[in-house]
């Protein structure tokens, strides 16, 4: 049997999800959203079925999907959880961090699971290059992006770097030691790009730019770490690994990469992975990968704590970036 799940919200990007979980491993039972004339559109083009409310919605679900504005997270989320519910939830998991710990332990008590929506990490382009990722030493990510009036009041660092901040937390095994942050509103009342750099106590230091107010869109990664640089593109979903290995014995190849530190020291060879990138849909694995932690009662691969981790870190920014001042954690 399917597991059941409905959609809250089928805005501009819950629009995307009723796509996806009408193709999922899931049952679409059908949705709510308070706009009707958008359900009413919604119901018409995809043959789904509007519930009047959302008490309603979730009678017939066992799961529900949350696609609404940040700031009715938790209000929704809580009742979902209160009455058995499994919550997909997308990012920033709630306002504040006392509403994500409420809802973790919510989750506890009533045995259910919850999954944070930071889709990037289902980019086929960052889980080709995952595996190669060890212990990295300096990171620099850029994520521009083009304004659009439905984000004005929403940070920056909320609307679009706190999808890097979870890839950085999860290829970083270390606590933030130390945050510098600069912002500046453009257009909106909130910032509207952003520089960032964070330093953990294992050395590691991430500088990252967020923007939405460019020209053009990129959103790029790259992380250097002990014999190797790697590079992500999660918008061309284009990744590579450059590795430098010590040449040992003789170098049989004669187009080999070379290079020669000098008398004494061991000469290097340079290598190109070659990354098998399948081009699939992040969205839809993301929900396919909530349903099998369900059905096999496992982790999330992110999990409500991750998701506590990723807005602890992106508030922390806006609040040095609020002061003007070098923030230790």
């Amino acid at each position: 049997m399917k597991l059941g799940v409905g959609i809250l919200g089928v805005g501009h990007f819950g629009i995307h999800h009723v796509r996806c979980l009408k193709e999922s491993k899931f049952k679409l039972v059908g949705f709510y959203d308070i706009n009707k004339s958008t359900s009413d559109k919604v119901e018409e083009e995809f043959g789904i079925k509007q519930f009047p409310s959302y008490n309603a919605l979730l009678e017939k679900t066992d799961v529900i999907d949350v696609v609404v504005p940040t700031i009715s997270h938790f209000e929704v989320a809580e009742k979902a959880i209160k009455t058995g519910k499994h919550v997909f939830i997308e990012k920033p998991v709630t306002s504040t961090l006392d509403e994500a710990l409420a809802l973790k332990n919510l989750t506890l008590k009533n045995k259910v699971k919850i999954q944070v929506g930071h889709i990037e990490r289902f980019n086929p382009a960052f889980t080709s290059v995952r595996k190669f990722i060890n212990d990295p030493k300096f990171i620099e990510l850029h994520r521009l992006g083009q304004f659009h009036p439905r984000n004005k009041n929403i940070p920056v660092v909320l609307d679009l770097l706190i999808h890097d901040i979870d890839i950085i937390l999860n290829v970083v095994n270390s606590d933030v030691k130390f945050i510098h942050s600069c912002g500046v509103p453009i257009i909106s009342d909130s910032p509207d790009i952003t520089n960032a750099r964070v330093e953990f106590t294992n050395g590691c230091v991430v500088n990252m730019t967020s923007s939405r107010i460019s020209l053009k869109q990129m959103r790029k990664l790259r992380l250097f770490q002990s014999e190797a640089y790697i590079t992500i593109d999660f918008l061309e979903k284009k990744s590579e690994v450059v590795r430098i290995n010590e040449v040992r014995g003789n170098v049989e190849d004669p187009f080999s990469l070379i290079m020669d530190l000098g008398e004494g020291k061991p000469k290097k060879q340079i290598f190109f992975e070659s990354l098998d990138i399948m081009p699939v849909n992040a969205l839809s694995e993301e929900l396919n990968s909530f349903h099998d932690s369900i059905i096999n009662n496992t982790t999330p691969e992110v999990s409500i704590d991750d998701g506590y981790k990723s807005l602890k870190l992106a508030l922390d920014i806006i609040d040095c970036m609020n002061k003007g001042a070098e923030t230790d954690t």
